[in-house]
């Protein structure tokens, strides 16, 4: 068979045509990328490691009563996900003072915020992907009222969810970013948890130590990005320790 329509290839992933109407395969790549694609490499297993950490997220959320984007993994690089409307918007949600909010704010990284804090970024590589107020969103229509609320119950909900998941492996959950995408039933919609989560969007410190365990080690040179990454897998159990991560990708036709 023919292999299938390429429909979008961003930094972390390439999207093609699923297999009936309203899929999508989502295909990981091992390329990370740093400081909106200033920095550049290819880090063997990356993808099979965020593959499975997203399906086990997204699984778990589904448990948990939020909706997501994803219907099952296909093999070790590729997963079958619904087909949605993203919205511009980075989601982003804050427990602890690190990276760009850390410098804005003369606070230094680590520390406890009072609260968890919501801030959203326009998703445009070009302008790099700039903080911008609900006052923004509303004007230029990217999300109603009810879309924010919805989101914002959404976001919390994901940080309760993941904060308590992994302070369960010894880790704490400094700060993640989240996709949000519309689904169309009938006349409906419905608004889902879309893209990925995975140490790519999260960071991630060991508890005990402060390690970092997310892309911050390939910001900052830190060490290796596969060891950080299956040391969340293994903790969690999604890779069995002394399993290598699969390099050779699998296109499903």
């Amino acid at each position: 068979m023919a292999r299938r329509k390429k429909i979008y290839e961003g930094k972390a992933k390439t999207l093609y045509e699923g297999p009936e109407p309203g899929t999508i395969v989502q295909y990981f790549k091992d390329d990370a990328t740093a400081f909106n694609a200033e920095k550049k490499d290819v880090i063997e297993g990356k993808g099979v490691l965020n593959n499975m950490l997203s399906e086990y997220f997204m699984l778990g959320l589904a448990n948990v009563g939020v909706p997501t984007h994803f219907l099952k993994r296909l093999n070790m690089r590729e997963q079958l996900v619904r087909s949605c409307e993203i919205i511009p918007l980075e989601v982003i949600v804050r427990n602890y003072a690190a990276g760009s909010m850390a410098k804005r704010m003369g606070i230094e990284e680590g520390t406890q915020l009072p609260r968890p804090i919501v801030e959203y970024s326009y998703k445009d590589d070009a302008l790099g992907d700039p903080l911008v107020p609900e006052e923004y969103i509303a004007a230029f229509g990217w999300a109603s009222q009810q879309d924010m609320d919805d989101i914002l119950s959404i976001a919390l909900r994901v940080n309760d969810f993941l904060s308590g998941v992994m302070y369960g492996v010894g880790i704490k959950l400094i700060d993640f970013k989240i996709e949000i995408g519309r689904v169309f039933e009938g006349d409906f919609q419905r608004l889902v948890v879309a893209d990925e989560i995975s140490p790519d969007s999260c960071r991630l410190w060991d508890i005990e130590t402060c390690e970092k365990l997310d892309k911050d080690v390939f910001r900052r040179d830190l060490g290796s990005l596969t060891d950080a990454y299956t040391e969340v897998a293994n903790r969690l159990g999604v890779m069995p320790k002394g399993q290598p991560p699969v390099s050779k990708p699998t296109l499903i036709n």
